[in-house]
């Protein structure tokens, strides 16, 4: 399937589907999926990546597990607004994860995602240790709820007054 626009994402999730979010990093693939009425974001383990033969079976795996509709993915744009390495690494792997999947993807602005998990996590008074672990799929969970608060803004614009 092809990369999406928010505008046509509400198409691709009626009938009970749920919205994935990814933030992929070099080691791990934070995994975060919402709830059925696409109204909060739910961390899921990480996936250690290892190689993307692997880590795509286990991601549509997961996802088909959740019963996901779609998959917003971030991508780690420049605070300038230009796009790097790592933005062009997520654009790959869309490019190659497509051609297993019919899900569509939606690119996000993940800027700061991160910064904003780790200062959650370290606000929920997790070790260093334990927020190393979680905090790819904080930053997914992070990304998915941007995504889902812009669906609610977007369907309320729509929704007669």
């Amino acid at each position: 399937m092809a990369v999406i626009s928010i505008q046509e994402l509400p198409d691709h999730l009626r009938g009970g589907k749920t919205l994935a979010g990814l933030d992929l990093g070099d080691k791990t693939i934070g995994v975060a999926v919402s709830d059925r009425g696409l109204s909060f974001a739910h961390p899921r383990p990480v996936i250690i990546r290892r190689k993307f033969s692997l880590d795509a079976a286990a991601l549509l795996s997961l996802l088909a597990k959740d019963n996901a509709g779609a998959v917003a993915i971030g991508l780690p744009i420049n605070m300038d607004g230009s796009e790097g390495p790592r933005a062009q690494a997520s654009r790959a792997f869309v490019r190659n994860i497509a051609r297993m999947s019919d899900l569509p993807f939606l690119f996000w602005d993940e800027r700061l995602s991160t910064v904003a998990a780790e200062r959650t996590l370290i606000e929920m008074d997790f070790s260093r240790r334990k927020r190393a672990g979680k905090i790819d799929s904080a930053a997914a969970a992070f990304i998915l709820q941007g995504v889902l608060d812009r669906l609610q803004i977007l369907g309320a614009e729509r929704s007669p007054k």
